[in-house]
């Protein structure tokens, strides 16, 4: 039996490469899911039959917990929460990669030098991604004390120490015959590891948690393949690696996404720097509407584009939007729903949202396929999204957001704009689509914004 595992690990290694491939798109996302899934229950199982493989009561107790609490959660978290429980599940990643290199240093006194170097790195970037997820998570579930970004003086000469101090005590462990040392030296590392994931993630604004998300998805991946060199488990190298690569090439997809290098996302620093104009003056002519108006508008559309944003995950206005484009359709209409890259708080957040709600995934566009056809639509709603349809981005070099590609609604026909007040979004600067001369303001949360058009259009 022992022999065939390295071919069952062969096996569902390829299932985790078809998984991956297969979630690069919406329409086999959950076929890429279940090969995952497939994959790993596999690569389980395969461990399980190991000879070195003991202790089965307390494996049997802790899968069961596992998948009991995995199916709470699956009933019960929102889909408005999936940004947090993904956080979560990055942080629990990462604690275990630290607590299982822990469990084999402890095992023997007698490790190799690239067995020892494997230990202190799978701690480092283990701890690193808990702390910082779990700040990830706070910022995510916006509690008072981690909302806003926070750093100390000199925050990147500290965080320079703290990885100059671990980077030290994982040569000192390697180097050292003293197991007593080697566990002391583990110890410290986790003790820095942890200080230096909360310094990484407590100066990084909320509206950059999609990177943050990405870039600690990753940091699990590199720590689970570093752990599956501390226990000689290929399933994990293969796994790890390959959830570390995809993590790294999502977090530059994001970061290109917001015209930002990486370092400015981790250093809390915006592109840019010019003046801004203030809320007032850009407002001056900010035109509100009603619902019935909208109606109205929309009764002669033959194309509507809706640009979902945080809001509406907020709000939970899916099946509300669902709802408004489906009696659209029923009268004729073609509606689209045009899908910014960082729109929500986790890559792809609005593509789970609206599926969801049953949105067909023919409809979600990404932004690149949508702006070339963006003069062509009579009707633009926007619902949530601020800074991903900012025009100053494309007109004022000079812009906090200057170069960052967004959705090009102004060049709609009509922009309808759901949102509660004139707030800026996370740049901190005024939009002026919104006082555009073909753009609407309608002040209301977005669910009740929406059932009350919905409403106003069967009334006509």
């Amino acid at each position: 039996m022992t022999a065939l595992i390295p071919l069952a690990y062969l096996i569902a290694a390829v299932l985790f490469i078809l998984g991956l491939k297969n979630m690069s798109s919406p329409k086999t996302a959950v076929r890429g899911n279940l090969l995952g899934a497939s994959g790993m229950a596999l690569a389980i199982g395969a461990t399980l039959v190991d000879g070195r493989v003991g202790g089965y009561w307390l494996i049997g107790i802790t899968l069961i917990a596992g998948t009991a609490v995995g199916l709470w959660l699956a009933q019960t978290v929102p889909m408005t929460g999936m940004p947090e429980m993904v956080g979560l599940l990055n942080g629990f990643g990462g604690v275990a990669s630290t607590l299982v290199a822990f469990a084999d240093l402890l095992q023997s006194d007698h490790q190799s030098i690239d067995t020892l170097l494997a230990i202190g790195l799978s701690g480092l970037i283990g701890t690193v991604t808990f702390s910082g997820s779990m700040i990830a998570f706070a910022k995510l579930k916006e509690y008072k004390q981690f909302k806003q970004p926070f750093a100390l003086p000199f925050q990147t000469l500290i965080n320079a120490g703290i990885v100059l101090g671990v980077v030290m005590l994982v040569a000192f462990m390697v180097t050292t015959q003293s197991f007593t040392i080697q566990v002391l030296c583990y110890l410290a590392i986790v003790a820095l590891a942890l200080v230096l994931g909360v310094f990484l993630v407590l100066p990084i604004g909320g509206a950059d948690m999609p990177v943050v998300i990405s870039l600690m998805n990753s940091y699990s991946g590199l720590a689970g393949a570093a752990t599956g060199f501390v226990i000689d488990n290929n399933a994990l190298i293969i796994s790890g690696s390959l959830v570390g690569a995809s993590g790294i090439i999502l977090t530059q997809i994001m970061c290109k996404a917001m015209n930002r290098s990486l370092g400015n996302v981790l250093f809390g620093k915006m592109a840019g720097g010019g003046k801004v104009a203030s809320a007032d003056e850009v407002y001056a002519n900010v035109r509100s509407t009603s619902a019935d108006d909208i109606a109205m508008i929309l009764d002669g559309a033959q194309r509507v584009v809706i640009v979902p944003g945080y809001g509406l995950a907020v709000a939970q206005a899916q099946h509300a939007v669902r709802d408004l484009a489906k009696l659209l359709e029923s009268k004729g209409t073609n509606v689209e729903y045009a899908i910014h890259p960082v729109a929500g708080r986790m890559p792809g957040h609005m593509n789970v949202l609206l599926a969801e709600a049953d949105v067909s995934y023919d409809k979600l566009l990404e932004m690149d396929a949508i702006n070339p056809t963006m003069d062509t639509v009579d009707v633009a709603i926007v619902i949530g999204a601020n800074d991903v349809v900012n025009p100053s981005a494309r007109l004022d070099p000079n812009s906090p957001i200057a170069g960052m590609p967004i959705i090009d609604v102004d060049k709609a026909r009509t922009v309808i704009v759901i949102k509660r007040s004139l707030s800026p979004g996370f740049a901190g600067i005024p939009n002026p689509l919104f006082a555009m001369p073909n753009a609407l303001m309608f002040y209301a949360d977005g669910q009740q914004a929406v059932l009350d058009i919905v409403r106003a259009i069967k009334a006509l």
